[in-house]
């Protein structure tokens, strides 16, 4: 019993696989887009033969190098695991390298070591990685096993921008006592501490490496780059309390996430969400050209330049809500679809959202002199505008810029550039419709002399409205808001 109980622990069964069949193919399209995966083989310290596997794009965008996410398999692993992994990290602009760990899959070697050598077999990959001058920046994802490694080297390399680690066990002394009580393994506990000790020493001649000194909570104080733990609520192979350990104690920026399931279940796509945001944010990808959207087929952004941290989307949303706005209709996310023509971003706003000038006989009127408008009142009060709320019917939460819940109000919000600190303020406005008909109505009860004042009174609201979204625009631009299309649990 022993004996299995050791080779349970370094040489678990072994994935024997057909990369051709098993990973993707040397040529896929995803997304519309096109990629291709390019396999490569590395030596290691001890002189085994590591067999990897990098997928890219199949052309870089404006040849500009992409950071890469190394992924790291669990025990009894192999590229394989990579799959989703490349799926999710591709369409963002990076790059993936998966690997068979020495002792795993179609790489040499014999024995497994849960993180001691599996650290070493990583630093070649990272190695490799850093002279290849299509890679920016490196970022780590293990599963199980593949995290514990992830973390013991991230401890020796800083560099590492940032790690996703699925299922870590804090310390494999732990876990080994933990497995007796979980498969019922009936014994006093002096014989299991003999029996302890004799599978020490076997596995450190076996597989060269000491378990008693395999102890994430040893480097996780020590270790500072951006780190996000994800954990199955009903693991019971690795229980969830070890990811809590090694959260609590650990010292660089971090999050932690539990999903439903066991150590072996499929992820929830949430949970996949959160790593692709975190990766996003760690990595800095360059920005990708999307296909033509719904949207986008209306409109064409032209010679306006839109910075990495802007969604495209956002632009052409603000476009069409400043023509429904002019048109007299409601605000909306959606274009009409009557409007079949592309047109340039540039010469649309010229059209439908001039900067008012002094002539304007809405700023040189006895309604504006003297009174300020809502925005500057703000703006005397000691407040930046930061970014505008727009109404959005279809649209998951933007992160800062909150959609509204109706037409008949706009808020605004305001950051204060030095302190930080943000308020809101709800600037009221009566919806264009509205003020049309009751300008119409007045006219017939009040006589021409209160029509006039209305109708002036429509006008500046409906140029405060204007103003508003256009300043968003203007802003969107100058402070290079990032906006988020996912949330996660």
């Amino acid at each position: 019993m022993i004996d299995q109980f050791i080779n349970f622990v370094i040489r678990p069964p072994r994935a024997d696989y057909n990369p051709d069949q098993f990973l993707w193919e040397k040529e896929f399209s995803l997304g519309g887009r096109k990629y291709k995966r390019e396999d490569f083989e590395l030596k290691n310290e001890r002189g085994h033969t590591l067999r990897c596997s990098h997928y890219t794009p199949s052309s870089f965008p404006d040849g500009a190098p992409l950071p890469c996410v190394i992924y790291c398999h669990g025990n009894s692993g192999c590229r394989a695991d990579a799959n989703e992994a490349a799926v999710i990290l591709l369409s963002s602009n990076i790059t993936v390298v998966t690997l068979d760990f020495s002792g795993s899959g179609l790489s040499d070697g014999d024995y497994v070591s849960l993180g001691w050598h599996e650290k070493d077999d990583l630093k070649v990959v990272v190695s490799y990685l850093r002279s290849n001058l299509k890679v920016s920046r490196i970022g780590l994802w293990g599963r199980s096993m593949g995290a514990v490694t992830s973390l013991l080297y991230g401890a020796e390399d800083p560099s590492i921008a940032g790690m996703v680690l699925d299922s870590a066990f804090s310390n494999l002394f732990d876990l080994m006592m933990e497995l007796v009580d979980v498969y019922k393994i009936r014994l006093p506990k002096f014989t299991i501490k003999v029996a302890v000790q004799y599978m020490r020493h076997v596995i450190q001649k076996k597989a060269k490496f000491d378990i008693m000194r395999l102890n994430c909570l040893q480097v996780s104080p020590k270790t500072y780059i951006p780190a996000l733990f994800g954990h199955a609520k009903a693991d019971k192979f690795v229980q969830p309390h070890h990811s809590d350990l090694i959260y609590k104690s650990y010292a660089g920026d971090k999050n932690i996430i539990k999903f439903d399931g066991d150590h072996n279940s499929s992820r929830p796509q949430f949970y996949y969400d959160s790593v692709s945001i975190f990766f996003y944010n760690v990595l800095h990808p360059p920005g990708i050209s999307p296909t033509k959207s719904k949207i986008e087929k209306y409109y064409d952004l032209g010679d306006i330049k839109v910075s990495a941290g802007m969604d495209e989307n956002l632009l052409y949303e603000i476009i069409a809500t400043l023509r429904n706005v002019t048109s007299d209709t409601a605000s909306s996310s959606s274009v009409p679809p009557s409007i079949s023509t592309a047109k340039a971003a540039g010469e649309l706003l010229a059209d439908i959202a001039p900067i008012a000038s002094l002539n304007d006989p809405l700023i040189n009127g006895e309604e504006l002199n003297g009174h300020a408008t809502p925005q500057t009142e703000d703006k005397q009060g000691g407040e930046n505008e930061d970014c505008y709320s727009c109404t959005s019917s279809n649209r998951e939460s933007w992160g800062r810029c909150s959609s509204l819940g109706s037409d008949d109000e706009i808020t605004t919000d305001f950051v204060d550039a030095a302190s930080g600190n943000q308020s809101t303020v709800d600037v009221l406005a009566t919806p264009l419709r509205d003020n049309h008909h009751t300008a119409l109505d007045s006219s017939k009860d009040d006589g021409k002399k209160k029509a006039a004042q209305i109708t002036k009174k429509s006008k500046r609201e409906k140029f405060e409205k204007l103003e508003a979204l256009s300043q968003r625009l203007r802003l969107c631009f100058q402070k290079r808001i990032n906006h988020r299309r996912y949330s996660s649990s």
